[in-house]
């Protein structure tokens, strides 16, 4: 029996999303399993982490001001980006999470402009953090623009 390639996948992703023990075939197919396993989920994770870091350093008067308000909004990238590829199915719904994740991101970067400007944060944590929201969004601005090369 020769099947297609887009059989081949249709039936490894069926395989995957009822057998996932199996992640390694997924990792050599370059096939993501779930929204995990999404470079731009990994990398706002991670930076969403770093923000927790560094506003454990932040003034207590701050607490339910500036540390909530971007604990909040970098969490909510990532959040939505989950939510985003749980509704794959539904391309406009995916797109919609996507930008509601690039809204959280611009908000999350106005958070670090003002942890700079009240002088929180030393300007190379700033550059790094900044960088790093940088790529997430471009990552997300590629998603919401090819939406078909993750919706199926």
């Amino acid at each position: 029996m020769n099947l297609s390639s887009k059989e081949v996948m249709n039936k490894s992703c069926f395989y995957l999303r009822f057998f996932p023990h199996n992640e390694r075939l997924a990792l050599r197919m370059n096939i993501a399993i779930g929204h995990k396993d999404l470079k731009v989920f990994k990398l706002a994770y991670k930076l969403s982490m770093e923000i927790y870091k560094v506003t454990r350093g932040f003034p207590k008067e701050e607490r339910y001001s500036l540390t909530d308000q971007i604990l909040r909004s970098s969490r909510s990238i990532t959040a939505n980006i989950a939510e985003g590829y749980r509704k794959k199915m539904y391309p406009k719904m995916f797109i919609s999470k996507m930008a509601d994740a690039d809204s959280e991101l611009a908000e999350t970067q106005v958070w670090l402009d003002y942890a700079i400007d009240c002088g929180y944060i030393s300007q190379e944590r700033y550059d790094e953090l900044t960088e790093g929201y940088e790529e997430v969004g471009k990552m997300i601005g590629f998603i919401i623009n090819h939406p078909e090369k993750f919706c199926k």
